[in-house]
């Protein structure tokens, strides 16, 4: 004689227990940062060999990114220093509100996503600002061998400024990197404002609150902490090294 057994259907897909004692979206949240990662660590690792090959013709950052906002006179890498100053403490910002998340505190997790969100907004502005000098350049120019299609040949001109063709500062892949890594980690940046704003009005609703715990605060840190940490990659390769 069979006996049927009756199985739950949720108690049949929930996979179990998580071994290393994490929520399912925790464990994803850190599956799209590792492939995160390891585009970064490529367009890093290209930007290093081409740097290599061109060793000989590839600008200092420290005399492309001189400008500092109602400064005259050139600063080498102040106005990168003073953003990546401003990443920095958004990450700890990011890192007290998800403590008030743990203490469920709705007033510290507000008032902590507010200048994180502050800190990413005042970040990318500050990016755009230094796109908008790399791309203009210096009032002297530099002369540089350009194709000109009405000859069919390389001509000597003055190039101001860089685009993805031509640079006033040195190697053209200079400016190619400059523009696809820094955009990119720009991206992800914007991204993050928008993800911690929507993150910052479900607070306000209530939405965490009636759940009884803040864990995608927690989740959302985990990606802001990942973009802060590569900037310090893509500052130390691009504009220390």
């Amino acid at each position: 004689m069979s006996h049927s057994v009756e199985i739950d259907p949720k108690e049949a897909w929930n996979g179990g227990v998580s071994p290393f004692r994490l929520s399912y979206g925790k464990i994803f949240m850190w599956f799209f940062l590792i492939s995160d990662a390891l585009t970064f660590g490529g367009l890093l690792c290209a930007y290093g060999f081409i740097r290599h090959k061109y060793s000989d013709v590839w600008p200092k950052a420290e005399n492309v990114f001189t400008h500092f906002p109602f400064v005259e006179q050139h600063i080498p890498l102040a106005y990168v220093g003073l953003m990546t100053f401003i990443l920095i403490m958004s990450s700890v910002t990011m890192v007290l509100a998800v403590e008030a998340g743990h203490r469920n505190d709705k007033r510290g997790v507000l008032v902590w996503m507010f200048w994180t969100i502050i800190g990413g907004l005042a970040f990318v502005g500050s990016q755009a600002w230094e796109w908008y000098h790399f791309i203009v350049g210096t009032d002297v120019g530099a002369l540089r061998m350009v194709w000109d299609p009405e000859v069919g040949n390389y001509v000597q001109k003055t190039i101001y400024g860089a685009n993805m063709t031509v640079n006033e500062y040195g190697a053209p892949q200079f400016a190619n990197f400059f523009f696809f890594i820094t955009g990119f980690h720009g991206t992800h940046v914007f991204s993050g404002v928008v993800i911690n704003f929507v993150i910052f009005m479900n607070v306000i609703m209530g939405t965490y609150e009636r759940r009884g715990h803040y864990e995608m605060v927690e989740k959302v840190g985990l990606y802001w902490h990942f973009v802060d940490l590569v900037w310090v990659f893509v500052f130390t390769f691009f504009y220390l090294l």
